[in-house]
């Protein structure tokens, strides 16, 4: 059996994709078909959630083994966790800033003769930016402001003036 599943994101309204998975396909090969048609970088962390039908996250699976409350998504096989109509789960594909994609089977048909799957069969508007750099780019700018003002508190009126100079032959020694 073959299962269909629509993702959508909530930042871009005009973002959607359809996938079609085999019922023994893991959802590490849902992962990297999701890396591979969105063109994200494969050494970002994702993890995959079930849901409530209210979109709230019940269980984790991780690109690799976690801890406790984690299974690691090579071990999950789609057909074990699709348990009811329009089953859903998110995709968190920013794990600093919580972004995710959602994701819910639309329903199940017969595989296609010859059709490797997973496959993206339908693929519409541009996809979220994978990671947002924004917070890291505001706070390095202040990082940055901070060190030039401390570098600032070590030079006082008693240095020399050293707008002249340019290299160490300017150094007169007085």
């Amino acid at each position: 059996m073959i299962f269909k599943f629509v993702v959508i994101s909530s930042e871009e309204e005009s973002f959607l994709r359809e996938f079609e998975l085999d019922e023994n396909n893991t959802l590490l090969d849902f992962h990297n078909i999701l890396q591979e048609e969105l063109e994200y970088d494969r050494s970002q962390l994702a993890s995959f959630f079930t849901t409530s039908k209210k979109w709230e996250k019940e269980e984790e699976f991780t690109l690799f083994e976690m801890g406790a409350n984690t299974t690691p998504m090579d071990e999950v096989i789609i057909d074990d966790i699709v348990i009811e109509d329009n089953q859903k789960l998110l995709y968190v594909f920013d794990m600093f800033n919580e972004r995710t994609l959602f994701i819910e089977c639309t329903g199940s048909v017969k595989p296609v003769e010859g059709r490797k799957y997973p496959v993206c069969t339908r693929s519409q508007g541009k996809p979220p930016q994978q990671v947002r750099f924004s917070n890291f780019t505001k706070a390095s700018a202040r990082i940055d402001d901070e060190e030039k003002e401390s570098d600032d508190d070590f030079i006082d009126e008693n240095d020399p003036d050293l707008s002249d100079f340019e290299s160490i032959d300017d150094y007169e020694d007085t």
